[in-house]
């Protein structure tokens, strides 16, 4: 799933993609339409852009011509975006890109100049709070909307149930509000703390669910995502270690014939000017 540092591997990027388009709030999107300019190229910033998933994702939903600026701090991810662009708009305008190797917890307002929208996606619960306010305020700074998807809310459920479950999650969301060199990450608090941060800017958010629903046609997927589950949460709490291993063989069994589903509760936000 990750790598040193938080880096999401491209193959896992690739594996989640289907799930992370359809889990996307769709009413956010026509929020979107009706906040951006309705001529010219429109110009969308798009932090920690990844492999590329949220341009192929949104572009084709917006109408008129887009220019998308793919910031990540990630060269071999910008590498993936930009060998496999979103193809046109919803009405045939063409969508170019380019691409920015930047840390975005850095970005400076001047370096979102001209952008008619921001995006980000699967990034919040990452941050810190120092992170969160420069990228709140850099936001903000930037005077356009935006469109903040797929942040963890710490709710799973595997069904069918099982009663390690419930410490598994615990631990793994203590993992995700871990120290690490000597800030906590926010995990599952990032969306109120977004919120709250954003508000006190005099910025109106919006908060919808984008629930994972995963079952048989998925198995792949799932198996992955429950592997580093259970990893991060061992990590975290060293004692589950000894009932981990019969754990993982019952769930992943269940998984390889189709017998689980599993929903994880994140949310999406779109920001925009009062």
């Amino acid at each position: 799933m990750r790598t040193e540092h938080g880096r999401a591997s491209s193959s896992w990027l690739t594996l989640r993609e289907p799930a992370d388009a359809a889990a996307r709030a769709p009413e956010l999107v026509h929020e979107v339409r009706g906040h951006l300019p309705t001529d010219g190229v429109v110009v969308v910033h798009d932090l920690g852009c990844g492999n590329g998933s949220m341009a192929r994702w949104l572009a084709v939903q917006l109408n008129g011509p887009q220019h998308w600026v793919m910031v990540d701090r990630h060269a071999e991810l910008l590498a993936v975006a930009e060998t496999n662009p979103p193809e046109h708009a919803a009405d045939g305008s063409r969508v170019t890109i380019e691409t920015r190797r930047r840390d975005i917890t850095r970005l400076a307002p001047h370096e979102l100049g001209g952008a008619a929208l921001i995006t980000a996606s699967a990034l919040l619960d990452m941050m810190t709070g120092k992170e969160l306010d420069r990228f709140v305020a850099t936001c903000a700074a930037a005077g356009c909307p935006a469109l903040v998807l797929l942040s963890v809310t710490g709710q799973v459920e595997l069904d069918p149930p099982d009663p390690f479950d419930h410490r598994v999650r615990e631990a793994f969301n203590a993992h995700q509000r871990r120290t690490v060199g000597g800030e906590r990450l926010l995990g599952p608090d990032a969306v109120g703390a977004a919120v709250d941060r954003f508000q006190r800017l005099g910025v109106d958010v919006l908060v919808r669910p984008s629930p994972w629903r995963l079952g048989p046609g998925q198995r792949a997927l799932q198996a992955e995502w429950f592997t580093g589950w259970l990893a991060a949460a061992c990590e975290q709490a060293p004692g589950l270690v000894a009932e981990a291993a019969p754990y993982a063989q019952r769930r992943l069994a269940e998984a390889a014939a189709g017998a689980l589903r599993v929903t994880v509760h994140h949310q999406d936000l779109f920001v925009r000017r009062r």
